[in-house]
């Protein structure tokens, strides 16, 4: 079984001013294993194909995550192979695990 080890991104809407909400993202380090090892190449009417990698990432949850379960939407390794950012497609809670269901490409915003 591979370990992980990287950041797990939060992202929260806020309010600034009356009116006025934007997103933040918060990022927490973690620890793990990477219980599913899967890379897909899907198809695209773009130049390049998308990928999606579909690992599933067992992480020991704290009570942040725990609480904050609803606003988890990216990876990041701290591996160069797996580089870049990741999007959270699914999150099971198993207390005291938490795994998280990867998909593709990150776009959103990030700290």
């Amino acid at each position: 079984m591979a370990k992980f080890s990287g950041f797990i991104g939060y992202v929260e809407t806020i309010e600034t001013d009356p009116g006025v909400w934007v997103e933040k993202a918060i990022e927490r380090p973690y620890k793990g294993d990477i219980l599913r090892n899967y890379v897909k190449h899907e198809s695209s009417s773009g130049v390049n194909d998308n990928i999606n990698i579909s690992n599933t990432v067992s992480i020991v949850s704290d009570p942040y995550a725990n609480n904050h379960v609803f606003a988890i939407r990216y990876i990041k390794f701290n591996t160069p192979k797996l580089g870049g950012v990741w999007e959270i497609t699914n999150v099971e809670v198993a207390y005291p695990r938490l795994l998280l269901t990867i998909g593709g490409v990150y776009n959103g915003g990030q700290t």
